[in-house]
């Protein structure tokens, strides 16, 4: 395996800063242009805000007019299209269902994927509790108004802040007085539409918002119906601001995951492997907010917040035991199940904080306490896959498990910020997270080597970062964050290789497993250049020690281990600009996630299994393999051209370079008589045009193609069993003749859609 060595990479981003750092100062001093002021918000609550190059990271924003020019149909999309750095595997093939990967960090609602970004909505963590996983289809997408991506391990914004944070701020009456509506449709029959009203008057202002959304897919049996509700009501005088988010959520999605690429060659990308694979989610958010300036040095902010979140699940799957009972008895015939899973998860919580300006020093102190309580039950039912790979239940129900799971965290943390000179800025964070998961097991609360858990956590997290403007037009930044993220319910309740669960159910007695803990170091320049541009060159390394992986050990089993390190690092490069009637952005990442520590892990799939001094259906990693999933290479060109008063034309364009699948995580799989699948995916390249026209005061004509060219490639991968290998992909009785195999996520074929949106004053 080839390694690429840092000198070069450090000499060449070294070079590139000194050359573009010098170009910047002279432009600058040509022109004597600067460009507005943005403050950038360095906490959750409101408090300190500190100028963009006052921030000693390469932190990143969006508006609402940029999100909604994005053209994408979920957040997850619009992120993909217009920050750097950030790739999404569509592993279920549901726009609303993506893995978010930020720096090789995972921001994903499937239970299993690693997860290392935390995600806020006005200030309330919406990490789910039992898994951390995020659910991209209960954020309000029509209501942000900003947003703000933080990177590195910051640990002011708490736990499961490991490779970034990303927080969201949603509109309200007096910043986004007016109101819009928009309907739209297109392919796939997707159809949807959106309503939103804000207003003020004296103290007092609101806003309310409603959208929805129903499809049905461009894949077989996937059927897709969102629907979401959000109002913020809010009193404002000069020194104090109060305001009350309500947030439903109503969804109702089909992501039927990977396919066997011999399914792909067969019938089309629009095939599936077995069905159904639904996810029903119910979602409740009530949130009081707050701030009061004491004087004109001292505010006091704080947070209390309510979050339900209910989930059920229904998955066809292969049966994992037919194998074994197929042996015993040659005619048993029930090779499916039907696996179901109810979650309801409660998330309490409050935080406070206090804020100072003291000469130089700009300082926060602040407490939070989160306290959640996730109820998990699940049940299978054996059935037969019929010639559509659909499961028919032919046994009666069976619970499997039932779990309550139970998370207190207390935080306590302190940042100070200090002008040491007019061009030198010095940030220092410490905070506290103690936190505490237990698990009760409800279905044999008796017996010894049940589920029962009780588990500590304590981690305090450091942060010191530096700026330098080293002129108006060119500002040096660097800094070291430390983050963490303690194991969640599920994750301690599958821990057990002897005995591997079905995400995210069938758990087991496990031992204990360590937090993770994740430290960063990041260096980088940005500037401004003549013509209104603006670049940024950046070099990061993210090492996660005690990192939670989820192994897997054939069918849909596995279990969560402990993985020694890893280690994520790269450079990101940047540079964005408007000419009169053009805005363009050219940005490129690199990035290296590899593993850090030699290790044997189950992967019976690999071709060269039983090697390297690892029992049979092991494979051996060794320091230096890369991480699945992500891509080494990303690129990314945006081009918004105004035509005219009226018209107005876009384009995105995004590049991924190859990346390894699942399975292979020692990158040396390779296909042969017995495994098929080269183990990797290639790079692909795909288009994204958009046009918006201006019918009349206020009425706007829009319109999209995803996928210009229709490029056919896959965004995720994993080596896996086939077990339709008969006439016609017919289910092959014997186990014998099954195929080990590659399974990948085709990504969205060509596809568009137009709608009309007014607006009225402002919105």
């Amino acid at each position: 395996m080839q390694h690429v060595s840092r000198a070069p990479m450090r000499t060449a981003l070294a070079i590139l800063i000194a050359s573009l750092g010098a170009a910047s100062t002279s432009l600058a001093a040509e022109t004597g242009e600067l460009e507005p002021v943005l403050v950038i918000g360095t906490t959750p609550l409101p408090g300190i805000d500190l100028p963009k190059d006052q921030v000693p990271a390469n932190v990143q924003t969006l508006s609402a007019e940029q999100l909604r020019n994005a053209g994408g149909q979920s957040l997850a999309e619009d992120l993909q299209r217009k920050l750097p750095s950030i790739n999404v595997n569509e592993v279920q093939g549901n726009p609303y269902q993506a893995d978010v990967n930020y720096r090789g960090f995972s921001a994903s609602p499937l239970l299993g994927t690693p997860q290392g970004l935390s995600v806020f909505l006005d200030g309330v963590r919406v990490n789910e509790p039992f898994g951390d996983v995020v659910n991209w289809d209960l954020i309000p997408q029509a209501a942000i108004a900003s947003m703000t991506l933080v990177p590195g391990s910051n640990p002011l914004y708490g736990l499961n802040t490991l490779g970034g944070a990303l927080a969201l701020q949603t509109k309200r009456g007096d910043t986004h007085s007016g109101g819009a509506i928009e309907l739209y449709g297109g392919s796939f029959n997707r159809r949807g539409g959106s309503v939103e009203h804000g207003g003020r008057r004296d103290e007092l202002s609101w806003y309310v918002a409603a959208e929805g959304m129903k499809e049905d897919g461009w894949r077989d049996h996937s059927p897709t119906e969102v629907g979401q509700l959000f109002g913020k009501f809010a009193w404002t005088s000069d020194v104090t601001d109060l305001a009350l988010t309500l947030a439903h959520a109503r969804t109702d999605l089909v992501g039927n995951g990977l396919v066997p690429e011999s399914l792909l060659r067969s019938e089309g990308r629009e095939a599936i492997f077995t069905y159904p694979d639904q996810t029903r989610n119910r979602s409740t958010l009530v949130a009081l907010s707050g701030s009061h300036w004491l004087n004109e040095s001292d505010r006091l902010s704080g947070t209390i917040y309510t979050r339900r979140t209910h989930t059920r699940t229904l998955n066809g799957d292969g049966n994992d035991d037919y194998e074994d009972e197929f042996e015993a008895d040659p005619g048993f015939d029930e090779n499916g199940v039907l696996n179901r899973t109810r979650t309801h998860q409660v998330a309490n919580g409050f935080a406070l904080q206090w804020s100072r300006m003291a000469g130089t020093h700009q300082f926060a102190i602040g407490l939070s306490h989160d306290r959640s309580r996730a109820n998990f039950r699940q049940t299978e039912q054996e059935g037969e896959l019929d010639d559509e790979r659909g499961v028919e239940a032919e046994e009666d129900e069976g619970l499997a498990n039932r779990l309550l799971g139970r998370t207190r965290t207390s935080s306590v943390y302190l940042t100070d910020s200090v002008a040491l000179s007019p061009t030198l800025q010095l940030t220092g964070s410490l905070r506290y997270n103690y936190t505490r998961v237990i698990n009760d097991d409800l279905l044999f609360p008796n017996q010894r080597n049940n589920l029962d858990a009780n588990y500590t956590y304590r981690k305090l997290n450091p942060a010191l970062g530096i700026t330098w403007q080293v002129t108006p037009a060119v500002t040096f930044y660097g800094g070291y964050t430390q983050g963490n993220r303690a194991p969640t319910p599920v994750e301690l309740g599958c821990a057990d290789p002897e005995n591997p669960c079905s995400l995210p159910n069938a758990m087991a007695a496990d031992p204990f497993l360590e937090q993770v803990v994740t430290r960063t170091f990041e260096l980088g320049v940005r500037g401004k250049l003549a013509g209104n541009a603006q670049w940024n060159a950046t070099a990061f390394r993210s090492t996660n020690r005690d990192d939670i992986l989820f192994v897997g050990t054939g069918g849909s089993l596995g279990y969560f281990t402990n993985f020694g390190r890893t280690r994520r690092e790269g450079i990101e490069l940047g540079v964005s600009g408007d000419s009169g009637a053009i805005d363009w952005r050219v940005n490129y990442s690199y990035l290296k996630a590899t593993f850090q520590s030699s290790a044997c892990i189950l992967a019976e799939n690999n071709s060269t299994e039983g090697g390297g001094g690892c029992p049979d259906d092991e494979i051996r990693i060794s320091r230096g393999d890369r991480l699945p999933g992500l891509p080494k290479h990303s690129l990314k060109l945006g081009l918004d051209w105004r035509a005219s008063d009226t018209l107005r034309l876009g384009g995105d364009l995004i590049a991924y370079s190859s990346q390894y699948v699942r399975g292979n995580e020692n990158n040396r799989h390779e296909p042969d008589s017995e495994f098929s699948g080269r183990g990797k995916l290639p790079g692909y390249a795909v288009l994204n045009v958009s046009v918006d026209y201006q019918l009349a005061r206020g009425w706007t004509l829009f319109g999209r193609i995803d996928n210009l060219f229709d490029k056919r490639y896959a965004t995720a991968g994993t080596l896996a069993e086939n077990p339709f290998v008969g006439a016609g992909n017919a289910f092959e009785t014997n186990p014998d003749e099954w195929r080990h195999e590659q399974f990948i996520a085709p990504g969205t074929p060509r596809s568009a859609w137009v709608g009309v949106r007014y607006a009225w004053k402002g919105l």
